[in-house]
């Protein structure tokens, strides 16, 4: 945690836009970090040190259940370091931060789809390279990065990724971790576990011919020798070159991908909800697609879909499990994991890890639960390949925690079986939710947030107060935004004992009664699209909403004077969420010596007259998101007070000794 004297540094990058803080010239913020952190700074800025994160000294991952975690998506600030004056327009209470991925994207750039293990090298910054010559690769930059926000009291969490673009570097060096299909126009002609092994001799007999990318290294002259027994990155340098060769990198896995084409071999598409297995390919003309290169793909779609099925053809799952009856028809058995695919992913998520110092993973596509039955009663090492992940790195790292990407959608709706029980058995600490997809002033909204109460209280991980997702923030989601920003983000500061995500650009977002140009959208930049209705031109556009933020900005300075007094307290509820919906309003204080009521009207379109909170004592209005506090003595047995439209007020507690003139 930042030392006052270092806090009163930074606070001026409180009242910042977003905007103006990313602004701040290089050498203005190397200044402002030297003056609060001295010689530590230049231990940060050093890429072979590894600066202790805030949360090093825990023995376990409970932490991250209250860690209230912000998600920047490097694209729309362009580049690894800008993370550090964006952070420093936060309150120390929002704690955590969560990087997207970072890895090489392939198909449309998405950042959902890594072509390779290697740093996107989009997000490095040449103005940092030529200010600090040390700092020369994407690498570096971003291991520095992460030291500097751990010096500014904030954990750091990385995306794990159980997929990778269809034909990835990881894909075309380890075919037998994929599953593989071939197609001749709209018929699969052959899904069969064996595919993988006619795909693994064509790249080798290519090699073969070619010759290694890198001039001098030995190529075996097996193929199960040089796919099974040759190290990785020996394998990788021979397949395509150099790690910082990017533009040889590239051609040469297109060079495969094309020879892969033209004798219609491809992954199996990653795909999600019920039932999971069972693809053909879309006859629909407008599921075509054709590249730059000319070549024709096509989209596949669930032959027996549910509710929530979908196919993401530029994905391809890890394979897991080996299949019954040779892939037949598309059951798996999952009493015969993949082994060396479990083993594979899990010591590459912990090298990154590792590398970079990060303290938490955020589990893509966490609600994938694929076995009918639903959870099983008893559970192995080779249940869920991100509760995995997480064990891998928790021998040498106790701490690592687990935020979990899941909706927690009704039973068998999103995946089969019980989500809670499914992220209870794959480990999660803590889960995204789904509370950022309703308005704040409905009924819905006010009984999902008193189950996730509920869940807070009975389960094992802890769901979030999510204020707006990355995959949220676009047209479609316009109407969640229109009101209700200040009581969102007033919950998500000032209630304890709950964590809280917001994504970036959520501050200052402008409202959006009609949709907005696409550059003006998050979501937008997750991958990078020029045309068609989710396309980019151009960087990121900041909302201007310039109201809401000085609203938020009030919230934030509380939240710097009273944090510390709250931060590890237990919870007493005086008006507890309403399972019904019915009743908007809510109140809380601390559960061992009460310092501070916090109540908020979730309903954004009505005031409430004369709520009364029974709580010995003398309490003065402190703080209202809507209006200057008054300074009256609420006290006695109870408290009565009015609250506007989704209006928040705080409430401090005045001791006996102390009496206001």
């Amino acid at each position: 945690m930042l030392t006052y004297d270092q806090f009163k540094i930074f606070r001026p990058f409180l009242s910042k836009m977003p905007e103006e803080a990313l602004a701040t010239p290089l050498h203005d913020l190397l200044h402002l970090l030297d003056q609060a952190f001295g010689q530590d700074l230049y231990r940060a800025l050093d890429p072979n040190v590894a600066i202790a994160s805030p949360v090093a000294g825990h023995r376990d991952t409970e932490w991250l259940k209250r860690a209230n975690t912000v998600g920047i998506n490097v694209r729309t600030i362009g580049h690894f370091f800008n993370i550090i004056p964006y952070a420093l327009t936060l309150p120390p209470a929002q704690n955590a931060i969560h990087i997207l991925p970072i890895w090489e994207p392939g198909v449309v750039s998405s950042l959902y789809g890594p072509a390779s293990w290697n740093i996107n090298p989009e997000f490095y910054s040449p103005e940092l390279a030529a200010t600090i010559r040390e700092l020369n690769t994407v690498e570096k930059q971003l291991r520095v990065t992460v030291n500097l926000l751990h010096l500014l009291g904030r954990s750091v969490g990385m995306d794990v990724v159980p997929h990778t673009d269809r034909f990835s570097e990881m894909a075309t060096a380890n075919p037998g971790y994929f599953e593989w299909l071939q197609r001749r126009d709209l018929t699969i002609t052959d899904h069969s576990d064996e595919v993988f092994r006619r795909v693994q001799a064509l790249i080798f007999g290519h090699l073969a011919a070619r010759g290694s990318a890198v001039a001098g290294l030995p190529i075996p002259d097996d193929a199960d020798v040089f796919f099974s027994d040759l190290p990785e990155r020996e394998r990788l340098r021979i397949l395509f070159g150099e790690p910082h060769d990017y533009a040889g990198r590239l051609k040469r896995r297109k060079v495969i991908v094309d020879m892969l084409y033209r004798e219609g071999y491809e992954t199996v598409p990653a795909t999600m909800g019920p039932p999971y297995r069972g693809i053909e390919v879309d006859p629909d003309p407008a599921a075509l697609v054709r590249d730059e290169e000319g070549r024709v793909w096509r989209d596949y779609r669930i032959t027996k879909p549910e509710t929530f099925s979908r196919v993401f053809g530029p994905l391809a799952r890890y394979k897991l499990y080996e299949s019954k009856d040779r892939n037949r028809n598309w059951e798996l058995d999952f009493s015969r994991p993949h082994y060396d695919t479990w083993a594979y992913v899990s010591e590459r998520y912990r090298r990154v890890q590792a590398e970079f110092g990060f303290d938490f993973m955020r589990g893509d596509m966490s609600h994938v639960q694929m076995r009918p039955e639903g959870v099983p009663a008893e559970r192995d090492d080779y249940y869920d390949l991100l509760g995995a992940v997480k064990k891998n790195v928790l021998h040498e790292k106790p701490y690592f925690g687990y935020f979990a990407e899941s909706f927690l959608a009704p039973p068998s709706e999103m995946a089969y079986g019980d989500e809670c029980d499914h992220l209870e058995a794959s480990f999660a600490d803590s889960t995204l939710g789904d509370l950022q997809s309703e308005p704040v002033g409905t009924d819905k909204f006010a009984r999902e947030f008193a189950q996730y109460r509920h869940w807070l209280d009975t389960r094992s991980f802890a769901p979030n107060f999510t204020l707006m997702t990355a995959d949220k923030d676009d047209p479609r989601f316009d109407r969640f935004y229109l009101d209700g920003n200040e009581i969102r983000y007033f919950i998500a500061l000032f209630l304890h004992d709950m964590p809280s995500y917001m994504g970036l650009g959520f501050e200052c977002r402008d409202p959006h009664p009609i949709p907005a140009p696409n550059e003006h959208y998050t979501k937008l930049y997750v991958f990078q699209m020029p045309h068609g209705d989710k396309g980019t031109s151009g960087p990121y556009q900041w909302g201007r909403n310039r109201s809401l933020y000085e609203h938020l900005v009030r919230q934030k300075m509380l939240a710097c004077d009273i944090w510390p007094e709250i931060e590890h307290e237990g919870v007493k509820w005086l008006l507890p969420p309403d399972p019904e919906g019915y009743d908007k309003v809510i109140a809380w204080t601390q559960a061992g010596e009460p310092k501070y009521i916090f109540i908020a009207n979730l309903d954004t379109k009505n005031s409430q007259s004369n709520i009364v909170l029974t709580q010995k004592g003398n309490w003065q209005a402190m703080f209202s998101t809507h209006r200057e506090a008054d300074r009256r003595i609420a006290g006695a047995d109870s408290i009565r007070l009015d609250l506007l439209p989704g209006e928040g007020r705080v409430l401090g507690f005045l001791s006996d000794a102390f009496s206001m003139e």
